[in-house]
């Protein structure tokens, strides 16, 4: 009895001893648990004089505050970084090609992903669609790079993922989608080039870069290579498998003959079943088949406007129907026999849109590349009559097909500022709508808002003082 007492005792002291110091905190547990009374007993080790190690809390919020802890660092590593609205179109998945169909996302950039949202987060909460799980790109190992043949809109850049996925994302204004295009490349660059995405990109690249040879052999090796439970019953075997292998056999010998004996382009052009097409061509390689300095699709579309669309509210501003101008573009390129006064092409939206297409799809702009910094210069000059003396100087320079089709087109767009007062066009609204689509740098990745000032300048002056500037020394 003396014995337990002053054990006790001894233990009450060194509990309040340790209350006072704050160094031990015990907590009473159930003594039938082992593991409870060992954490007991780990809590009373002393390991300096007056101190000891601190007890493992078994305490539910204690464990919710190591776990933050431990997930501090990578919800760092999620911070957004950019979020927005673009246009947005996924034109292919796990290397599979996709319709496109051009979309408004809210897109969400961290520095490893970007997350494309019906709305914005707020609107989202606000309208609780709690179930919606937004579609997540992964950036390890992405590529990024601007395109023009994707799409005949501008801006245009594309993102490709080691998985195969294809993105396209655009915007009209110049300085939004140019700053969205360094913030992705950025954060790509940044990530660490692994292993992982090294060999997915490698296995990818084999997929698609494998021929069609070894397709074809790959599938007879499958045909050998049966699991006894997945062959045919033996009686049937029997019966069937001299005509199955001769079939079989006579599928990949044609299959390899049409691989290795289908003719060239250049071919198919002479045979007549690949023409030449306008869209898409060089405007100097378009006159010379049409013996002209100017294309004559750019002339039809021209009287059409003049005849029925220079009252028009916003002509040449307001896009027609996207798939409508398709199909106009495809008639255009078989060299169909084309009547615009036709009543499918009643929309004179459609026909302004495929001439502005035909132009934005030239692989060299009216206004020639090399010419490009030379009309900045010359728009920058402070006297009006020196630039527009610079301007009509550099005009009479450029090849005869480009000086001519500018010539009329510009004539043209003058007979649209001249109805401004019904059609609401004016020289500096159709500056914004053409100076882009004629005039441009070979390299537009840089100074793109600059570019867009010259642009519009320069498409104004040649429509405000275009007689000045296309008047010959003759007249």
């Amino acid at each position: 009895m003396q014995s337990s007492t002053n054990s006790d005792t001894s233990a009450e002291n060194l509990n309040s001893s340790h209350q006072s110091t704050g160094a031990v905190q015990m907590r009473i547990k159930n003594a039938n648990s082992h593991h409870d009374r060992l954490s007991q007993s780990k809590s009373m080790i002393l390991t300096d004089i007056g101190k000891a190690t601190e007890p493992i809390s078994r305490h539910r919020r204690n464990h919710s505050q190591h776990a933050m802890k431990d997930i501090i660092t990578p919800l760092e590593q999620l911070m957004v970084e950019k979020e927005g609205y673009l246009q947005k179109a996924k034109i292919a998945d796990g290397g599979k090609k996709l319709r496109k169909n051009w979309s408004t996302s809210w897109i969400v950039l961290s520095n490893r992903k970007i997350e494309f949202y019906k709305e914005s987060k707020q609107q989202a909460h606000s309208n609780l669609k709690t179930g919606y799980k937004p579609e997540c790109v992964d950036l390890c190992g992405a590529h990024i790079e601007w395109t023009k043949e994707k799409s005949s809109r501008k801006n245009v850049f594309q993102i490709t993922t080691v998985s195969g996925n294809e993105f396209l994302l655009q915007s009209d204004i110049d300085f939004i989608i140019l700053d969205w295009f360094h913030a992705i490349k950025n954060a790509i660059d940044r990530l660490p080039k692994d292993q992982s995405c090294t060999s997915r990109n490698l296995e990818l690249f084999k997929i698609q870069r494998s021929s069609s040879a070894e397709l074809l052999d790959h599938f007879g090796r499958e045909v050998k290579e049966q699991k006894p439970e997945h062959r045919k019953s033996l009686i049937f075997r029997l019966q069937h498998s001299v005509s199955d292998t001769s079939d079989k056999s006579r599928v990949k010998s044609r299959l390899k003959k049409f691989i290795t004996r289908r003719p060239s382009l250049k071919t198919l052009q002479e045979k007549g079943l690949i023409k030449d097409q306008i869209f898409g061509s060089h405007l100097h390689k378009v006159c010379e088949r049409e013996n002209s300095t100017v294309p004559q699709f750019v002339k039809q579309c021209i009287e059409a406007v003049e005849k029925r669309g220079l009252d028009v509210d916003g002509i040449y501003r307001v896009s027609g129907n996207l798939a409508t101008i398709q199909k106009l573009r495809f008639i255009v390129n078989q060299e169909e026999k084309l009547n615009l006064d036709d009543s499918q092409w009643e929309d004179i939206h459609v026909v302004t849109g495929a001439l502005k297409m035909f132009f934005r799809e030239l692989p060299e702009p009216l206004f020639p590349y090399c010419f490009f910094e030379q009309f900045v210069e010359a728009i920058k000059k402070q006297d009006n009559n020196m630039r527009i003396e610079a301007v009509k100087a550099l005009v009479q320079k450029l090849p005869p097909p480009n000086r001519d089709t500018m010539k009329i087109l510009f004539g043209h767009l003058t007979k649209i500022v001249a109805k401004a007062s019904k059609n609401l066009m004016s020289t500096q609204s159709l500056g914004i709508v053409f100076g882009p689509t004629l005039l441009r740098a070979e390299n537009e990745t840089g100074n793109m808002a600059v570019h867009m000032v010259y642009q519009n300048q320069i498409a104004e002056l040649m429509l405000s003082e275009y007689k000045k500037i296309f008047s010959s020394k003759e007249d």
